[in-house]
């Protein structure tokens, strides 16, 4: 069952152009390939424009912001579209309330004409709309009476920004919603209780462009050149899932190692000695492009999350990287969900002794023969895997309508 020509709007939660890789943009590109495919990019708001103006991010944009455009810019590939809508109104600052609610629908009206401007343009008589973790604007579906509108839940909400309003905005979206997909075991449970039409696919990762870090002739990172080998390395956002105190008792541990973190670090949920350790080192966030070459020094990978309640809900997209690019994994036990899609490849841990004696393990035990597995659960878990499940579970849901 193939979902084929179809016309397809999602509204993303990321900026298209934005500097990391998204299951929400990624979905788009890989339902491009046999659909029509038009990705509304996560609005600026007034906020936004004034905060950034001057920047590339506006530069790319301000000319799709008047109300006389139909925000139509080209994705990069063929059959994607981006949508770019005009600069909302920033509310977020609101209670919740009559009055945030009324200006919500006004900044959903504003998206809702960019996309009816679309349809008319490409006289589209029939199309599905997926909600890709943007539960900010709950209602843009609403009156646009799409043939089928999806749900995609991506994470649990966490942040205090999206929590303030998100939790009710969620709520509204799941009920209403023709079609939920999860991206783990735990929010599958969570939101089956209020749409029993509630699916379980997780998330994957971009295997093509970490196996590159395979390739003999890429030279490693520069960042990685000077360090003392072994490397034990992360590639990720150093912010609240990490397991500090788990990491700071690795670390004390295994002094004969360097620690390398790379990725955008959130101050306040880092501790002060993460940055005076002497055998840590953060080198900040890597360009997507260069990433291979960073995977390529690592001797070890490692995801030392917290375990708790939010961790459990977790598929990290960095974990197939990791196998992708045939490195060994050794990772705390923080969604138990994982070994049924890791094969024993991979070194799950509940405490920091046996998080240092699995370093040690993969170290003392690396073997070229190793690669291949690994790269085969890789190969399980890509995002042209993930979406064929995504596409498939959607076109039986527009069979049930007769769409």
């Amino acid at each position: 069952m193939i979902l084929k020509g179809k016309h397809i709007f999602i509204l993303g939660a990321t900026k298209f152009d934005g500097p990391d890789q998204s299951t929400s943009y990624n979905t788009a590109k890989e339902l491009a390939k046999n659909n029509f495919v038009y990705y509304i990019d996560y609005p600026i708001t007034w906020k936004d424009y004034f905060k950034l103006k001057g920047t590339e991010q506006i530069r790319t944009r301000k000319k799709y912001f008047s109300p006389f455009s139909d925000g139509l810019t080209s994705g990069g590939i063929e059959n994607l579209k981006i949508i770019i809508s005009p600069p909302l109104i920033s509310i977020n600052f609101l209670p919740e309330g009559k009055i945030y609610r009324l200006i919500l629908k006004f900044n959903e009206l504003l998206i809702r004409k960019r996309i009816r401007k679309v349809i008319k343009l490409n006289n589209i008589s029939e199309f599905i709309f997926i909600n890709s973790f943007n539960f900010h604007y709950p209602g843009i579906a609403d009156s646009l009476k799409p043939a089928l509108t999806v749900y995609h839940c991506v994470d649990p909400m966490i942040i205090p920004y999206d929590m303030k309003h998100g939790i009710i905005s969620e709520d509204e979206l799941v009920a209403k919603s023709d079609l939920v997909i999860c991206t783990s075991r735990m929010l599958y449970e969570e939101k089956l209780k209020q749409n029993r039409n509630t699916h379980f696919i997780p998330n994957a990762a971009d295997i093509a462009h970490s196996s590159k870090a395979l390739d003999k002739d890429l030279p490693v990172n520069i960042h990685l050149s000077d360090l003392k080998k072994p490397v034990i390395g992360y590639a990720g956002s150093i912010e609240r899932r990490i397991d500090y105190a788990l990491l700071k008792e690795v670390a004390e541990a295994n002094k004969d190692k360097s620690f390398v973190f790379a990725g955008p670090l959130m101050p306040e949920f880092v501790p002060e000695w993460f940055l005076r350790t002497e055998n840590i080192f953060y080198i900040g966030r890597i360009p997507f492009e260069e990433i291979p070459g960073l995977i390529k020094g690592f001797d070890v990978a490692i995801i030392p999350f917290k375990k708790d309640a939010v961790s459990r809900t977790i598929f990290p997209l960095k974990l197939f990287e990791y196998l992708g690019a045939g490195k060994p994994v050794v990772a705390s036990n923080f969604n138990p969900d994982l070994k049924d899609f890791t094969h024993e490849v991979v070194s799950y841990c509940d405490n920091a002794q046996s998080f240092s004696l699995a370093i040690d393990a993969a170290l003392k035990t690396e073997d070229p023969n190793l690669i291949q597995p690994r790269l085969n659960v890789a190969r399980e878990n890509t995002w042209e895997r993930r979406v064929e499940e995504i596409a498939e579970l959607i076109f039986r849901n527009l069979k049930k309508t007769g769409n």
